[in-house]
């Protein structure tokens, strides 16, 4: 080992809150310390939380120049989840810290909570739920999810498990995605399609795409005008991928049928209005959380640490 006991820091709340997962990291690196706080922590918090660590497990912390020149003592960098948008990869190279990262871990996970939502969405489970607890007993059943058509934008690990899933209700799967994925399409039937063609022809959209500068508010007004008026929109992958006030404004003039987030620009939302909105169904960042998935990618992120210190 590099050092006999690296000291590791953890900063994400579903490892910091899970006695499991606390007692196993314990097992493999003695008294690293976590992050108690129930959230995840700024930039100067993380520098005064990680001290003296060799290790740095995080979550949705920022991982930026200022974090890593204030952590000259810090070796590898062990990410829990799948998204690296929050980490500066040259900030890393600069500093010569390693990167512990392991892909598509929660993958099953965001793709039920997607199916999930295309199945609320489609049977009216979440408006009608809404209107019973204002006291109206409204039975609208909906429709059925069964030969719709379905347009994921990006097709990655979690875009791919969805179609996986959406097979037994035979729906017409379209794909937009920045990679070639005529293989997978070749496979599973999916075919391949346009931003445009997406928009304009899907009845149900769902976004699975990183957050960048070309995915940043992707879906605004002018999107969203494109879109079919009985069309819904799912987004599990990252809040700054629509502009919340564009939907807002979808939502409350009926120009698409509805909507289901479970991410948000800002977080937790304080967009009293969107919440409000009886099409629109949300969840608290909760896509990658299922109990399963929370310990796949802690361990994953435990195995990092404990490779890199074992070279």
């Amino acid at each position: 080992m590099t050092r006999k006991t690296p000291r590791v820091a953890v900063t994400p709340p579903p490892i910091c809150n899970s006695a499991t997962l606390r007692d196993e990291l314990s097992g493999l690196f003695p008294q690293p310390y976590f992050n108690d706080t129930g959230r995840y922590l700024t930039e100067d918090e993380l520098i005064r939380f990680a001290g003296e660590a060799d290790a740095l497990l995080v979550g949705r912390d920022g991982i930026t120049d200022k974090v890593l020149s204030a952590l000259p003592q810090l070796k590898i960098i062990a990410k829990y989840g799948v998204g690296l948008d929050n980490i500066d990869p040259d900030a890393l190279t600069r500093h010569s810290v390693e990167l512990g990262w392991t892909a598509g871990v929660n993958r099953r996970s965001v793709a039920e909570l997607t199916l999930s939502f295309m199945l609320g969405l489609c049977h009216n489970v979440f408006k009608g739920g809404w209107a019973l607890k204002q006291g109206q007993w409204v039975k609208e059943g909906g429709q059925l999810l069964q030969g719709k058509t379905v347009g994921l934008i990006g097709c990655g690990n979690i875009g791919k498990e969805v179609v996986g899933l959406l097979k037994p209700f035979e729906c017409r799967v379209w794909i937009r995605d920045i990679l070639d994925r005529s293989e997978f399409c070749k496979v599973t039937g999916a075919l391949e399609k346009s931003l445009e063609e997406v928009l304009g022809g899907a009845d149900i959209i769902s976004l699975h795409v990183p957050s960048t500068e070309e995915t940043r508010y992707m879906i605004n007004a002018t999107t969203l005008s494109r879109m079919r008026p009985t069309a819904f929109l799912i987004n599990t992958s990252r809040g700054d991928v629509v502009d919340q006030s564009a939907l807002k404004d979808a939502l409350m003039k009926e120009t698409i049928a509805g909507a289901a987030l479970d991410v948000f620009d800002q977080e937790p939302p304080e967009d009293a209005e969107l919440l409000a909105c009886p099409q629109l169904m949300v969840t608290p960042h909760i896509g990658g959380n299922a109990v399963e998935a929370v310990e796949a990618m802690a361990r994953a992120a435990f195995q990092h640490m404990k490779e890199y210190f074992s070279k």
